[in-house]
């Protein structure tokens, strides 16, 4: 008859059946604490006696969202039927009305994406949404996705093979509900099982029984001689303990201070403004025509109150003025429109902090500078995985008779790989304010390529009016996109949700 400490006498008896085991079986067998169990599994593993497997798997939840589309219906799946309700056709303008609500841009979105309907073209402004045949059959069952969010609903968290063996159709439901995180939480789970050996059934077979087993030795016990009678417990140092939670900076904020903390160690110098700008900084000193479409109220956010705000030197306006209206003393022709002076004074919340460094090539326009700003933008974006209507923007310069394409590719390739990047590419593009311009991409792990940031070289008509004479380098980018390399996100709407559970394992370094 052999003794053994009590955890492990149970563990053994749990497992004399000879099938393996969940941890979670075992847990309720033995009334043990999880904790417990792993340690006894573990120890008896290492003598021979017992095997444990390990499977990593998904497990999916979900959200306070999710559980709401539950009781409504999915947001697309409530337009679809409104919309089939009114014969199959809806003018796009006329939705927010029929559903009651504001915003229907996530409703559009997934109707188009599932193909229910098309959005066609009715004369030069306006649009319909037209139910398609794929919209009409599913009317009549629900897809994979709304299957899978029910089951879960029903079942709680549980893994995509705990999913399958309940008879959905697991891969293209998740296919479905990629990019939908707001709905349905997904975290790596690792489940252990444990079964009896050969070794441990002889051991088992021979006989058992458990042994009193004490964490210390006393002077009770060494007095009354039972020191002899019970088993001093083993300590093993390479066991797994119980997580602890350390109070640590939110991963938003450090990625801005390890942006910041990049740049001063590339030889950059930090400059700040007001996020409440006038419109003359934030478009005009960019050369942004004013009747631009990205300074119309649907882009951007004007101030009721107060509507008018301070320009700087008026020669410095004067000189602005004129570039847009004939270019000025800088070669070029301008926009050739007639300046408004009013509309500079204009007040809105910042577009981009290009408003902060334009502001820093203003004040000191003689080269060498290297200047970068971190700060609040804000713009009427649809929200969605890589887009918020409020983000962070990093926005840099560099000033130099040298400056070229070549140096600005190179200054963003070194940022972005410090920042997790794997490769970075470049591709032309266009800013009315940079000549050339181009955007940056990097490889996103379920995003795919993604854009981090718009750069180009400052047009003369941007930096001529400022008293700046060589060429100026310049990009603006989310830093929220630079925090998906950073910790390996898909979604930076990830980074403000209130998700205790992701914040308490975000690594402090990857």
């Amino acid at each position: 008859m052999t003794r053994l400490p009590e955890i492990e006498y149970r563990l053994l008896t749990a497992l004399e059946a000879g099938t393996a085991l969940p941890v979670a079986a075992l847990v309720e067998k033995t009334g043990l604490d999880q904790s417990a169990v792993t340690a006894a599994a573990s120890t008896l593993a290492e003598r021979g006696f017992v095997q444990v497997a390990e499977e990593v798997c998904e497990e999916l939840s979900l959200t306070d969202a999710g559980r709401a589309a539950v009781a409504a219906g999915l947001p697309e799946r409530v337009a679809l039927a409104a919309i089939a309700s009114t014969g199959g056709k809806v003018p796009l303008a006329g939705l927010p009305a029929l559903l009651r609500k504001e915003d229907v841009r996530s409703e559009v979105k997934w109707l188009l994406r599932k193909g229910w309907c098309s959005r066609v073209k009715v004369g030069a402004v306006s649009d319909d949404l037209v139910l398609k045949e794929r919209g009409l059959t599913a009317l009549e069952d629900k897809w994979p996705d709304e299957k899978l969010v029910e089951r879960l609903a029903a079942l709680g968290p549980a893994t995509t093979q705990e999913l399958a063996a309940a008879g959905l159709d697991v891969k293209p439901a998740l296919e479905l509900l990629r990019g939908r995180t707001d709905i349905v939480r997904h975290r790596r789970r690792v489940r252990r099982s444990a079964a009896l050996t050969d070794k441990g059934r002889e051991l088992v077979a021979a006989g058992i029984e458990p042994a009193a087993e004490v964490t210390q030795l006393t002077p009770e016990l060494i007095a009354s001689g039972k020191w002899r009678e019970v088993t001093l417990k083993k300590y093993d140092v390479t066991l797994g303990v119980a997580r602890r939670y350390p109070g640590k900076a939110h991963p938003l904020q450090r990625a801005i201070q390890e942006t910041r903390r990049a740049f001063l160690e590339m030889g950059f110098e930090e400059t700040a403004s007001a996020t409440v700008e006038t419109a003359f900084w934030n478009f005009d000193a960019l050369f942004q025509p004013q009747d631009h479409p990205a300074r119309e109220m649907q882009d951007t956010f004007y101030l009721a109150e107060p509507r008018f705000g301070t320009l700087p030197d008026p020669d410095l306006v004067a000189r602005v003025g004129r570039t847009h209206e004939d270019g000025g003393d800088t070669g070029s022709t301008g926009w050739r429109y007639k300046w408004d002076v009013e509309l500079a004074r204009r007040l809105v919340l910042r577009t981009h902090t290009t408003a902060t460094t334009i502001r820093a090539v203003a004040a000191d326009p003689d080269p060498p500078r290297k200047v970068f700003s971190i700060g609040k933008v804000f713009r009427r974006e649809n929200v969605d995985a890589t887009h918020l209507p409020e983000f962070i923007q990093i926005d840099g310069i560099i000033i130099d008779e040298g400056a070229s394409l070549a140096a600005l590719f190179g200054t963003l390739s070194e940022f972005y790989l410090r920042m997790g990047a794997r490769e970075v590419r470049f591709r032309p593009s266009f800013f009315p304010y940079t000549e050339p311009s181009a955007e940056a991409f990097a490889f996103i792990e379920g995003l795919g390529w993604v854009e981090l940031c718009g750069c180009g070289v400052f047009r003369p008509e941007v930096t001529r009016p400022l008293g700046c004479k060589v060429p100026v380098i310049a990009w603006g980018g989310g830093l929220e996109r630079v925090a998906l390399l950073r910790f390996g996100l898909d979604d930076i709407r990830k980074l403000y949700w209130a998700d205790i559970n992701w914040l308490r394992e975000t690594r402090l370094c990857r």
